[in-house]
């Protein structure tokens, strides 16, 4: 059947049944998305700061952690909560709201942002193999495009074995810091102290607004109110209410585990560097190599870098699926995952490559540091109209937010707007002061003014009346008339057949939408090596083979009194069916899930979602 622009995910919406008579199946069926969610909470993009923080302040800020992992909490439970109670996420629902050429602007933040969370995460996997196996940077940098296809493999699994997946790599992150930290043996009374808000000096204040700076990922609410939507629940007040409560305790759970995380990384910092006066341990690579001589252990520093790599990989998974929503939901276009997978790769690799292969090694810090200024760039337009949704009755009924967290919301939004547009501004000046080119400086200037209008812009519009007689998605529909409903008559129904066990049901359904009048044109594709680069003009053993099956299968029908006829199409089968499809005047077509296996759905895609594509009339698939 045709794609459907109004799910998320739509090849796992609603797949997992939340409907279990057991409360611990029901319990566990809804574990899973926070899990996902976490991982960009411990990329390698986060290490940084707890490594600073750690060294030069011994535990003295893990009362920031904790304050920004509340902060998260909070954010990613209104997340799940636009797509639990609304069935939309975040893009969905900024398509909806706001204006075609704002959402366009807003779409193209939101990939930067994917771009550079998958530029962190290369480099942290870069440096990970590094450390681990002496390969140069470089070359590690390219290794990573060969983890594009993970996902596609996954995937084809189910969502479930992609959390159990990500829960694993999550737990090997874990269970290496937790390793370490018994090694190091940290004063449990200092760590304790380490919860009182404290600030020693300014450094210690810019060190803890880059710590709450990168709490929140903006593709991170992108995608758990997508991940919700997995879970298939009853629409009533009840079930409403149970995915909200069980949703909490999942982001709960999993924010908190990777707030441990963090805090074994600051902890293990402050007991390994910071007790020993080496303040100066800023960078991933300077950890690694001084774990080993200052522990007096090789297994430190490997379970070190085991983590990275699986941190790193863990959020490339969850960073190809969140670009997968934004721009269905956006643009509502569809492309295959490989290539979805591929392109955003290489958005990465690309200018990591460059910078290491011109500047050297030495520059992979900076590189990080500006991944994280274009994140802070993004967070903004992903927090503001999530707000917006969760608080607005008119969509989401009785389940918009109290007053009291609304305040709460938007007090941690002004402050992590502040933060990270303090960020941007210093790192713009920074710049401006340094280059001298009065052109580059009138970019960023003019960068720097359009940001602060879209800002604006995402603030006011949801609140103008336009808004409310606009908006498409809320619980309740408005009023419609479906004036009378008439069953179609298809007068030519084509049908494409596999020649396989699949095509009686094909043709069932066919004959079923049909009528006594009705004529059917059966569909083949020769794919065999002749027929590929002959065509027409091939006369293989594969090809007369198919010609006598469709005659076969055109002689049961008549037989029954059925009008049909067939064709053979050559080369490219999504294609042909449409081309065939088209010529045939048909205005109904039937085909099968799955004209391909293995690498050719990689590579292809399947053919029902490029036959979509080439025709105009409906298209119904057959699983």
């Amino acid at each position: 059947m045709n794609y459907n622009h109004a799910t998320s995910l739509s090849e796992v919406h609603q797949s997992i049944d939340t409907n279990s008579k057991s409360k611990w199946k029901k319990l566990f069926a809804f574990f899973g998305p926070a899990y996902l969610v976490s991982v960009g909470y411990m990329d390698p993009g986060n290490w940084a700061t707890d490594l600073a923080g750690g060294s030069q302040y011994g535990y003295k800020l893990l009362w920031v952690l904790l304050m920004s992992n509340m902060m998260a909490l909070l954010l990613q439970s209104l997340s799940a909560r636009l797509g639990i109670v609304r069935g939309r996420d975040l893009a969905q629902a900024n398509r909806e709201t706001y204006p075609k050429g704002v959402n366009f602007v807003l779409y193209l933040l939101a990939e930067v942002a994917i771009a550079a969370t998958d530029l962190a995460e290369v480099l942290g996997m870069a440096i990970g193999i590094q450390l681990l196996t002496g390969l140069p940077l470089i070359w590690g940098v390219s290794l990573t495009v060969f983890d594009t296809f993970l996902l596609l493999v996954l995937q084809r699994y189910g969502i479930r074995k992609m959390e159990a997946f990500i829960v694993a790599l999550v737990a090997i992150v874990g269970i290496s810091f937790l390793i370490q930290l018994v090694m190091a043996k940290p004063n449990m009374g200092e760590v304790v102290h380490g919860f009182i808000p404290t600030l020693p000096d300014n450094t210690a204040l810019y060190i803890a607004i880059g710590i709450i700076g990168a709490t929140v990922m903006p593709h991170n609410l992108y995608l758990h109110s997508a991940l919700v939507q997995t879970r298939k629940i009853k629409r009533d007040d009840a079930g409403i209410k149970q995915a909200l409560k069980l949703n909490f305790i999942d982001s709960t759970i999993a924010l908190n585990l990777a707030f441990l995380v963090n805090a074994a990384i600051l902890i293990l910092a402050a007991a390994v560097f910071f007790k020993t006066g080496r303040t100066d341990v800023a960078e991933i690579q300077d950890a690694y190599q001084l774990l080993e001589q200052l522990l007096s252990s090789k297994l430190a520093p490997i379970l070190f870098a085991v983590a990275l790599i699986a941190a790193g990989q863990s959020s490339t998974v969850t960073g190809t699926l969140a670009g997968q929503i934004i721009m269905e939901g956006y643009l509502h276009l569809r492309i295959n995952p490989w290539l979805r997978r591929l392109l955003t790769r290489l958005l990465a690799i690309v200018p990591a490559f460059f910078t290491i292969l011109i500047a050297g090694e030495n520059q992979v810090g900076p590189l990080l540091v500006f991944s994280q200024v274009l994140l802070s760039m993004q967070l903004g337009f992903a927090i503001i109209p999530l707000i917006h949704f969760v608080s607005d009755k008119h969509t989401m009924g009785k389940y918009a937010i109290k007053p009291a967290v609304k305040v709460i919301s938007w007090a941690i939004t002004a402050l992590l707007v502040y933060l990270n547009m303090r960020m941007v501004y210093t790192e713009a000046i920074n710049y401006i002061s340094g280059t001298g080119n009065i052109y580059v400086d009138g970019i960023i200037i003019l960068a720097m003014l359009g940001f602060v209008v879209l800002l604006v812009i995402t603030i006011i519009y949801p609140l103008l009346s336009r808004y409310r007689q606009e908006a498409t998605g809320g619980i309740h529909t408005p009023q419609v008339s479906l004036g009378e409903l008439e069953k179609p008559e298809y007068k030519r129904i084509a049908m494409a057949l596999e020649f396989s066990k699949k095509d009686e049901q094909i043709i069932s359904y066919a004959i079923a939408h049909g009528n006594e009048q009705t004529e059917y044109i059966l569909i083949h594709i020769v794919e065999s090596a002749s027929a590929k680069y002959f065509g027409k003009e091939s006369d293989d053993f594969e090809t007369r083979k198919d010609q006598e099956q469709l005659d076969t299968y055109l002689a049961l029908l008549q037989s029954r009194g059925i009008k049909a006829r067939g064709q053979l199409g050559f080369r490219h089968r999504a294609k042909e069916i449409a081309r065939i499809a088209n010529n045939e005047k048909a205005d109904f077509l039937i085909l099968g899930g799955h004209g391909h296996k293995g690498i050719k759905d990689w590579i292809y895609g399947e053919t029902a979602d490029q036959v979509r594509h080439f025709v105009k009339i409906p298209v119904l698939v057959v699983q």
